[in-house]
């Protein structure tokens, strides 16, 4: 048994190899993508609050008007989503230091863009840029989808398992690990060396790429299922010609509303309509002592014609199934313990490399006696 759970492996590590380590350099890289994009592009990411009182409060610009301001520069795009930065008035200013993103879709066609803007002053701070523009998100798409956007979903799932499958057979291979958990012989044979450097670092990094591949997995799975059922096979979305919400709808009123629907809830997202039938969300955070619970973890629906109250979902009050699925975003790029936790995330994210190194060392120095022998 554990002869064949052996060869399986190897060989399936053979055939993940580049996919594997694609995914592990990018994926340890994007643990910092918001560091990264403020360090790359600060006149985008980075924007300085208005001091409003001695208390060091900021005000953002009506949701309304900085929409407005957008749909007037850009006639050709319509708004489908907004990430928003400094909802929460009592917050200090190092917390208001990231701008506004938009999400909007150009006339007649399926394509996403993004636009930056500055919720304080009102000033657009990027043109629109595809989706893939910025080298962050170039990566991001690499990371998960190989960037062959719906097949590569799939492909990228496939990969993810064979991680998954990886990190437990290797526990189970090298299960007694423990009587020699810090022993590298040093002066053995190469294959023994890299041998013990092999298991060593695969039962160090094992638990927390366990976590990483089983996340990923199900994100992966989680896009295509939802894909299938609400389109079909079909990669392509209808082309969206107009908004499909109330032209009377007043978005920051929404938003205000939201915070009264559920206790310390404060908007992060705003999902905009982009198809016929979906209605208007605002996604958010909330006062909790877990640490696993994302930034979007409760939400607020609005009808997307009337603006009338749909539902109200508190994670606080969701069952195990709901935090799960929700803190699955945390625990994939590890930023649940601030910086000390991404940057573990980060070092173990990248030991896949000396793990495929040395398991190919280790396969070609086992093949040379065979060839050899022929």
């Amino acid at each position: 048994m554990r002869k064949t759970l052996f060869k399986w492996h190897s060989y399936l590590a053979l055939i993940a190899m580049i996919p594997v380590l694609v995914i592990s350099i990018t994926g340890s890289i994007l643990v910092f993508k918001v560091e990264i994009d403020s360090l790359l592009r600060p006149h985008h990411m980075v924007v300085n609050p208005t001091i409003t009182d001695t208390s060091q409060t900021t005000q953002r610009l009506a949701l309304d008007d900085l929409m407005s301001r957008i749909q007037a520069t850009y006639p050709d795009y319509i708004l489908s989503g907004w990430e928003l930065f400094g909802t929460d008035d009592n917050a200090v200013i190092e917390e208001h230091g990231r701008s506004d993103t938009a999400y909007a879709i150009k006339k007649n066609t399926e394509t996403w863009f993004k636009i930056y803007i500055n919720q304080y002053t009102g000033e657009i701070l990027s043109e629109p840029k595809h989706m893939e523009h910025y080298i962050t998100d170039w990566l991001l798409e690499l990371h998960y989808a190989f960037l062959l956007h719906f097949s590569g979903t799939v492909i990228g799932a496939i990969f993810g398992l064979i991680l998954l499958f990886l990190g437990i057979s290797g526990i189970i291979l090298y299960r007694k690990f423990w009587r020699k958990l810090f022993t590298l012989r040093w002066g053995s044979a190469k294959r023994i060396l890299f041998s013990d450097v092999h298991k060593m670092v695969g039962i160090f990094s094992s638990p927390v790429l366990i976590i990483i591949a089983f996340t990923g997995v199900y994100w992966n799975i989680s896009i295509v299922l939802h894909e299938v059922l609400e389109h079909g096979f079909e990669e392509a979305h209808p082309a969206i010609t107009e908004p499909y919400h109330a032209e009377t709808i007043s978005f920051e009123s929404l938003r205000e509303n939201a915070s009264m629907q559920i206790d310390s809830f404060r908007a992060t997202y705003l999902a905009i309509p982009n198809e016929p039938k979906m209605d208007i969300t605002f996604f958010g955070e909330v006062d909790t002592p877990n640490p696993l619970i994302s930034q979007y973890a409760s939400m607020v629906t609005y009808h997307h014609k009337t603006g009338d109250l749909v539902m109200a979902s508190d994670i606080r009050d969701t069952g195990f199934l709901r935090k799960f699925d929700d803190s699955t975003r945390k625990l994939h790029f590890g930023y649940f313990a601030g910086i000390w936790s991404k940057i573990v995330w980060c070092i173990i994210g990248i030991s896949p490399v000396i793990l495929m190194i040395t398991g190919l060392i280790m396969y070609l120095i086992r093949r040379q006696p065979k060839r050899k022998a022929r």
